[in-house]
């Protein structure tokens, strides 16, 4: 199998979220040619080739925005200084002596969220349909695990069963119990530690189950957390009507998520220990694979091009603070 494709499945089997960058277009010298491409995995790796010296480097810190910010993105990276007349497109100036120009496409691939819902109530059984519809991954958890009951379900776990192991960045805990073990589903719910909770009951309810479960050593704010009644205000009734405003609470806090998580500036940027940032371009470069290394007072300096180095050989104090 073909292995960028056989890496991207092995990603999307475990929830993990991922960027695609495709060479569109090149000029001689430049090491990387149209059809390369390659995928990049948020802690910095890079499987594939899309060139090496500025164009890696230049890659990577856009593939890594793209998975902060959800949205694809052209990259044109040249010697030449060009004005950006095109929408959407980043211009780069490639600092590498021996020239070259490249065009990289960079997609990310962001995974669904992961619906776990606990109970198997009407509501429950509405969501789970819903869920499926939307191609979300759906996992329930009763006490007594029956695939007749959600046939559509991904993974079926018995409350006592579920750990950790079992849930995903991107999973979001509905709790439709209604009335059977509702204290154990949430509680169990509390302590897996995601930020997306939800227990569909009323402000009544909830806060006399909330006081059976500050006899289990739940903290205050780990009940504030707890989003009741589950989902948004429409005026919801039969148990469809539910599923679908709890849906719309998990898309419009999934969505604002990815907008926060949106970076300030480069510095926000995280890398692995073996990236550096190059100080003159500030692009990020490998440790291991840099071409060039200078020392100076005492520290190691490193640079994706000969032009980098270059121009850091003349002043270094205008790069290093």
């Amino acid at each position: 199998m073909n292995t960028f494709l056989e890496k991207a499945l092995i990603l999307k089997a475990s929830n993990e979220a991922y960027a695609t960058a495709f060479i569109v277009r090149r000029t001689m010298p430049s090491s990387g040619k149209p059809g390369d491409k390659a995928i990049i995995t948020k802690d910095g790796n890079i499987h594939g080739w899309i060139g090496g010296g500025c164009t890696q480097g230049i890659v990577l810190k856009e593939a890594l925005e793209s998975l902060r910010d959800g949205k694809p993105r052209f990259v044109s990276i040249s010697p030449n200084t060009q004005e950006n007349t095109m929408r959407h497109t980043k211009i780069y100036t490639m600092t590498c002596q021996s020239g070259g120009e490249v065009d990289v496409y960079i997609e990310p691939v962001l995974p669904k969220p992961h619906i776990v819902i606990f109970g198997n109530s009407h509501i429950a059984m509405a969501l789970a349909k819903i869920s499926k519809a939307m191609d979300y991954t759906v996992s329930v958890v009763m006490n007594v695990p029956d695939k007749v009951v959600f046939p559509t379900a991904d993974n079926l776990y018995a409350l006592a069963d579920l750990e950790n192991k079992h849930l995903h960045e991107n999973s979001h805990l509905i709790v439709c119990t209604q009335g059977h073990g509702d204290v154990d589903a949430l509680h169990k719910a509390i302590i897996m530690g995601k930020s997306y909770i939800s227990f569909v009951a009323s402000r009544k309810k909830a806060n006399a189950i909330f006081a059976d479960l500050r006899d289990r050593d739940v903290t205050f704010e780990q009940l504030t957390q707890i989003k009741t009644p589950a989902g948004l205000d429409i005026g919801a009734k039969l148990p469809e009507e539910v599923a679908v405003s709890i849906l719309a609470q998990i898309i419009q806090e999934f969505r604002s998520e990815e907008e926060a998580a949106k970076p300030a500036n480069d510095e926000a940027i995280a890398l692995n220990d073996d990236y550096y940032m190059n100080p003159v371009c500030n692009i990020p470069i490998q440790k291991s694979t840099a071409k060039y290394v200078l020392e100076h007072e005492g520290e190691k300096v490193y640079f994706c091009c000969d032009g980098c180095k270059v121009k850091f050989e003349k002043v270094p104090s205008d790069y290093i603070k």
